[in-house]
């Protein structure tokens, strides 16, 4: 016996008139809103509820403190005040505020996260393109290297490039006061620093240079006006120099007692900075592997078909449409890696994390200082994510071109 089917035929949906999408927008506004304040609610009867706790043991909640002497030094940082509008950086030393150790911190981790942005990006693309290469001992080096990283934790490598890498290496020491452009010992990485001489002017002029140097190599405008631009930039670097600008580079001078001078990256920054870097390179390179292969077959074929060679193939076809794919998931390993920092608290790098406890115990405000450094945590990553969903939105839009 056979089944009747029965046809059922699809009518289109009616659009919905102006007035009922005006009254679904503003419901969903309210519902939205209502969430927001239900939030903030919750959280204002939640501080209130600490607040009073505290009172009833004498403890009194403010941040008041922020402006007294720490009464302690930091290994490494630099302290920041105001000389009328212009910021003016100082080594840290007991007699600078609380705020001013938690800056210095906060400065120690920015500046260990975004060089390890850098360096990790750039060798995880190395590494995730070579798990892919053709050639076996290649393609094995890589599996082997990434997969070890990725299954060993992180605080443990922290430990293994501080006390059995970079404190076994020699003592920074000579007999004579000697210039190197590179000094690499147990007391840390010593490289040139950029000096900058010359006035306000002088500076003006460069800034003004770089901006006429960059609009001469936009394509959105006419030849005659990239011209002009390259003309005035031109002038302006000219006029710079002579206004007095000038770069000059201090190199590291190597004495008896160490080295002094340069860009010194300490022990402990180099330690934590090479962990992050090596571990953040295998997850990098396992994103870009996955994305890769995610790519459909077909460009590497139309890319052949055309003569184009391998290398030429993954530099000018693959890659490009790997970092618009690439984007999203490098937004969470960046976060990541900025949290990371806080390890360096297991070999006494003073990032914010580690700063903020020793003020916590000085002061005695531990409560206060939590809620400072998880709202600085927080604000890193909603930096992060903004920077990379404004690189993902300008990707999308230059692809759909």
């Amino acid at each position: 016996m056979m089944n009747n089917l029965t046809q059922v035929r699809l009518e289109p949906a009616t659009p919905l008139s102006a007035g009922r999408r005006r009254s679904a927008r503003i419901r969903h506004k309210m519902i939205h809103g209502s969430i927001v304040i239900a939030a903030i609610a919750l959280v204002a009867a939640v501080g209130l509820a600490i607040q009073q706790s505290l009172m009833a043991r004498g403890i009194s909640f403010s941040f008041d403190y922020l402006s007294r002497p720490s009464q302690f030094n930091m290994s490494e940082g630099f302290a920041t005040a105001w000389h009328g509008w212009w910021p003016v950086f100082a080594e840290v030393t007991s007699a600078s505020t609380n705020l001013q150790m938690l800056t210095a911190g906060l400065f120690n981790t920015i500046k260990v996260a975004i060089l390890a942005v850098i360096f990790s990006t750039l060798v995880g693309v190395v590494f995730g393109v070579a798990r892919l290469s053709t050639n076996w001992l290649i393609r094995q080096c890589a599996f082997i290297v990434v997969e070890f990283v990725r299954n060993t934790p992180l605080l443990i490598q922290v430990v293994f490039w501080y006390f059995a890498f970079f404190l076994q290496l020699a003592p920074v020491t000579d007999a004579a006061n000697v210039e190197s452009w590179f000094v690499f010992g147990q007391s840390g990485l010593f490289l040139p620093l950029p000096q900058i001489s010359g006035g306000f002017v002088a500076l003006a002029l460069v800034l003004a240079a770089i901006a006429f140097l960059l609009a001469a190599c936009s394509s959105r405008l006419s030849s005659n006006l990239r011209w002009s631009m390259l003309a005035a930039g031109i002038l302006a670097a000219t006029t710079s120099y002579a206004a007095g600008f000038r770069i000059e580079l201090a190199l590291p001078i190597v004495g008896r007692f160490g080295a002094t001078g340069g860009i010194q990256l300490s022990a402990e920054m180099s330690a934590i900075l090479t962990a992050i870097i090596v571990n953040s390179t295998a997850y990098i390179a396992e994103i870009v592997r996955g994305a890769i292969e995610g790519l459909p077959k077909g460009q590497w074929e139309a890319a052949a078909s055309v003569g184009l060679s391998r290398r030429d193939t993954i530099r000018d076809v693959i890659l490009p449409q790997v970092f618009r794919i690439i984007l999203p998931s490098l937004a969470n390993r960046y976060i990541s890696l900025t949290k990371d920092t806080s390890l360096g608290i297991a070999i006494g790098f003073p990032d914010l994390f580690n700063v903020s406890g020793t003020v916590a115990n000085q002061s005695g405000h531990s409560l206060e200082t939590v809620v400072i450094v998880m709202a600085v945590y927080l604000l890193l990553s909603w930096i992060i994510s903004a920077l990379i969903s404004y690189a993902n939105a300008r990707a999308s839009l230059e692809g759909s071109r």
